[in-house]
């Protein structure tokens, strides 16, 4: 049943990663090749509104009673490639997150709201369930990670300038022919980008969330097929960014700019990459608070 288009739309980006089919086990794989087989598949704005509906009774239904059995789909050089949504999972650990960040004074949500938005009787049931799902699933990982209000700078590291994609959304009316801005790169790539930065960074700063963000990206990656294709897209973000400022935006090509630079030693240029990267993601970050 498609959700009517007047669903607000979340201002968040995602790291996504699809695998080719031979890397899921039976019975999955089996499920994956007749799900991609389909003629009509679900979009990111789907996703997102079947989660907000969710969220509309009371008390909300924070993560779904089951697992989702959708995906995205991809075609990497002929191979059939699928990022599973794992909605319920990352359900989980979004709520683990969004209740261990509570009166953090850089994000949006503090105590009291959370409490009246997601009551702690709900939060706790969720978390118990949450043990008790990863007792018999140790190993799950999920396959799309989310940023709100923001892309971190750790993300870009994985792609360069020459594989961004900016233009129009193809769904039709229903996404208003919406701008959209995406990275694609092969699994390779991205991990030869995450530790040649990874080696600069190392070398020419000390310890910090920058190099601890990316070493966790990095573990991330690991666990997934090496002939995988690994995503950015800024979703939602563009709804809040506007049409113009998408189109100068080439933060991927600051980082590799900054990367390089302090690889030669030029704090200077580095600097002045570093500078267009804060400017240009505090504003993004700062329209959380606008009216």
């Amino acid at each position: 049943m498609a959700m009517p288009a007047s669903v607000t739309v979340p201002y968040a980006s995602y790291l996504r990663v699809y695998e080719p089919l031979a890397a899921f086990p039976e019975p999955e794989r089996s499920h994956w090749v007749r799900y991609a087989q389909q003629e009509t598949l679900p979009t990111a704005q789907d996703e997102v509104r079947r989660s907000l509906t969710d969220l509309l009774p009371m008390p909300p239904v924070v993560v779904p009673h089951h697992e989702s059995a959708d995906a995205f789909v991809a075609e990497v050089e002929g191979v059939t490639c699928v990022c599973p949504w794992r909605t319920r999972l990352r359900g989980w650990q979004a709520l683990a997150a969004l209740t261990q960040a509570a009166g953090d004074q850089e994000i949006a949500m503090p105590q009291p709201v959370l409490d009246a938005a997601v009551p702690p009787v709900v939060r706790r049931q969720a978390a118990e369930d949450y043990d008790r799902w990863r007792e018999r699933n140790p190993d799950a990982r999920p396959w799309i990670r989310t940023a709100v209000w923001q892309v971190p700078v750790r993300w870009f590291v994985l792609f360069a300038d020459d594989e961004r994609e900016f233009g129009k959304s193809g769904s039709g009316e229903e996404s208003g022919q919406q701008f959209v801005l995406r990275y694609r790169t092969p699994m390779v790539q991205a991990r030869r980008r995450l530790a040649r930065g990874l080696k600069v960074l190392r070398e020419e700063l000390e310890e910090g969330p920058l190099i601890e963000g990316l070493v966790d990206v990095g573990r991330w990656l690991e666990e997934f097929h090496p002939r995988s294709l690994v995503e950015l897209d800024y979703g939602g973000l563009a709804y809040a960014i506007g049409d113009e400022q998408l189109a100068t935006d080439h933060s991927a090509a600051d980082v590799a700019e900054g990367l390089a630079a302090l690889r030669a030693g030029d704090e200077e240029a580095a600097g002045e990459a570093y500078e267009r990267l804060t400017l240009r993601w505090r504003a993004v970050r700062e329209l959380q608070f606008a009216n």
